[in-house]
């Protein structure tokens, strides 16, 4: 249970003791899971102390800004997460695409550094993390690692990236001005697809007892943050649409797969809404699909396995989408050419238009893949597909120069904009695309066996008792009661009463 983050007691008493010291110390105050699902929860005198902190400052106080509700600024908070609801112009089909935008948080302009709170602070009041002796070892394709990084560095303890050498440099050039020190930053072989080299670049780590490995794909902290803070988010966002249209409904949930955190907050939508469950990958490695493997450019999907916190009986579709369709969109709305034609010849907004960076290469992905889901289902006006942007444009420059040499060697006119745009949006077909059957989510299932039993070391019970849906919804249990461990620790740290 340790290793898989799910203790509910101190296991370590001098660790916890030591924490304790230090965050009184640096005067750090931990965030209830409550508060980041809900961030009215949050006391006035936090949010206050708020209004001169830089959210890109290493600053313990935004801690309060890791959740859904930060305005674009990113300083403001909105009593409804930032979203954008795309349209037939855009996407081609009726059904309404709503897109929970996740540049907004602080530090990383990624979702990903809530997934990261959601690992560190259960293991810090739990007494399992000792931020004076530990370091923490974030193993990641990219945005986990740089969340984790951030969440150590202003939870006072020593972060260390674990990321494959074939990721975006922007993803390098932000670790380079956050690690502690230049070793903090680990370069595995490969790209997106070759997680399980940094499976084994960890093993060697682990032997290391000061090293703690906060492994995104096997942490049901990730899991629970995400089913209780990115699902009552979008819950939200479906609230707030329904006071326009009362008779708007949420159809489906889209997500790639990744460390299947984010997948989480379908559980919750589905559980309140009973809607369907879509998981998203890369065409050229479908696991999930074909099992089948390779190399691809969706940064943000990592794949090859299949994660243990990923509630494979509970997904309803798994999609594919090709990286082209992906980089192809990048060029689309990031050039003047791709926004002239989208404006001029379709009538495109050009307000929205202007807002699309917001979309990085996995969140395009998940778009694509909502507007063939859409397809397939013949979704009406009143069915809306429910996905996120987990990061944004930014951190592809480079990416989008690559896409634009490799794809449109020719250079990106009107032309090439028609052609990706009638292709991958207007023209996107239902194939690749696979509706779940029970045979179908077992065959998923018994796919992560060959990483977490034999590989990975996870006992077959522990491993096995997933199959079933009192373990999800169980799980749940944990959060009141690391919100009462995470109350009492501030308490012992005085800093609940600032």
């Amino acid at each position: 249970m340790t290793r898989l983050g799910l203790e509910r007691e101190i296991v370590e008493q001098g660790a916890y003791e030591r924490a304790v010291s230090r965050f009184k110390e640096q005067r750090i105050r931990l965030p209830k899971f409550s508060e980041l699902a809900d961030p009215a929860l949050i006391p006035d005198s936090v949010r206050t102390s708020l209004d001169g902190v830089d959210p890109d400052a290493a600053d313990p106080r935004n801690l309060f800004r890791v959740h859904w509700y930060n305005a674009a600024d990113r300083r403001a908070r909105l009593s409804v997460p930032d979203h954008l609801v795309l349209p037939q112009k855009l996407t081609g089909v009726r059904a309404p695409i709503v897109v929970a935008l996740g540049t907004n948080f602080p530090m990383i302009r990624a979702h990903k550094v809530l997934a990261a709170y959601g690992c560190l602070a259960p293991r810090i009041v739990t007494g399992q993390f000792d931020p004076t002796e530990h370091k923490a070892i974030w193993p990641s394709t990219g945005n986990y690692c740089r969340g984790g990084v951030a969440i150590s560095r202003i939870m006072g303890c020593r972060g260390v990236a674990v990321l494959p050498e074939g990721m975006s440099r922007e993803r390098f050039d932000w670790l380079a001005r956050w690690v502690s020190h230049p070793d903090d930053v680990i370069l595995t072989p490969g790209s997106e697809s070759n997680v399980k080299e940094i499976y084994d670049e960890c093993g060697q780590l682990e032997k290391d007892p000061q090293n703690v490995i906060f492994n995104q794909f096997r942490e049901f902290g990730n899991h629970l943050v995400h089913w209780a803070c990115t699902g009552r988010a979008l819950e939200t966002v479906h609230e707030s649409l329904r006071r326009e249209r009362p008779d708007l409904e949420i159809a489906a949930y889209v997500s790639a797969t990744g460390s299947a955190g984010t997948l989480a907050a379908g559980d919750y939508v589905k559980e309140k809404t009973g809607a369907k469950i879509a998981a998203v990958e890369a065409l050229e490695c479908p696991t999930l699909l074909y099992n089948g493997y390779g190399e691809h450019n969706i940064q943000g999907i990592g794949d090859k396995h299949v994660p243990l916190i990923h509630n494979v009986m509970n997904t309803d579709f798994v999609i594919a989408v090709s990286d082209r369709a992906s980089d192809s969109s990048n060029v689309l709305f990031n050039s003047t050419a791709g926004r002239d034609y989208l404006v001029k010849r379709h009538g495109v907004d050009a307000a929205l238009l202007d807002r699309m960076p917001a979309l990085g290469l996995s969140s395009l992905a998940n778009v694509l893949a909502s507007i063939k889901l859409a397809k397939y289902l013949d979704l009406a006006e009143h069915e809306a597909v429910f996905t996120v942007a987990t990061d944004g444009a930014e951190l592809y420059e480079t990416e989008l120069d690559k896409a634009g040499e490799k794809l449109f060697p020719d250079g990106f006119d009107a032309l090439a904009a028609a052609e990706t745009f009638g292709r991958y949006w207007l023209g996107a077909a239902t194939d690749h695309l696979l509706e779940l059957t029970r045979p179908d989510r077992r065959r998923i299932f018994n796919l992560g066996y060959f990483t977490w039993v034999e590989q990975q070391g996870v006992p077959i019970h522990e491993f096995d008792r997933r199959l079933s849906p009192e373990f999800w919804t169980g799980l749940q249990d944990l959060l009141p009661a690391w919100d009462a461990m995470i109350d009492e620790f501030n308490s012992r740290t005085g800093i609940a009463a600032d």
